[in-house]
């Protein structure tokens, strides 16, 4: 098996294996018998677990932000595509297997010892501000950035919580109320 599919397999495995269980609990005997991957091959690949979780979390990064901006981009007119957000968010909450954010997830578990997932977390986080920021100001609301972020942080953590939707929803209802 080459590199790149022994990467693709072992990125595809922890990702699976990672947001379900969590970082910690899952080993990388677990991540080689899901992947079907030699450990030998594993460790060429990701020598470090924590070298695996940086990918892991990197890769979802690339893949979450242009889910949400293929859906968002569906809508015309700079307030809708705002509320489209949550729209995707409460799509989002509904997927089976739906835990929460990754990221806050693994900061949660690893945020005090881990660099890789407070750089990743914080690189994913400044990312999803700056969308939700550019989405502010083409409607003309430069200052409703932040607070806009905000709610859709605080829906993504409370609905990994509660295991419901309404929280996009409420969050959602919040935004119209901001955008006036």
């Amino acid at each position: 098996m080459d590199r790149e599919t022994a990467q693709v397999r072992l990125l595809d495995a922890a990702e699976e294996l990672f947001y379900a269980r969590g970082i910690q609990t899952v080993g990388m005997d677990d991540i080689r018998a899901a992947s079907g991957v030699s450990l030998k091959r594993l460790y060429q690949v990701f020598p470090a677990k924590d070298q695996l979780v940086d990918a892991y979390l990197e890769r979802r990064d690339a893949r979450w932000r242009a889910r949400l901006a293929e859906y968002v981009e569906q809508y015309e007119g700079p307030r809708r595509r705002v509320l489209a957000v949550f729209d995707w968010l409460e799509s989002w909450f509904a997927e089976p297997g739906f835990r929460g954010c990754a990221w806050i997830n693994a900061y949660g578990e690893l945020g005090a010892v881990s660099k890789a997932v407070v750089r990743q977390t914080r690189r994913h986080k400044d990312a999803f501000r700056e969308y939700v920021a550019g989405l502010a100001d083409a409607a003309d609301r430069p200052e409703l950035a932040g607070p806009l972020f905000l709610l859709a942080e605080g829906a993504m953590v409370t609905a990994g919580i509660s295991g419901d939707t309404g929280p996009a929803r409420q969050a959602k209802a919040a935004a119209v109320a901001l955008l006036g």
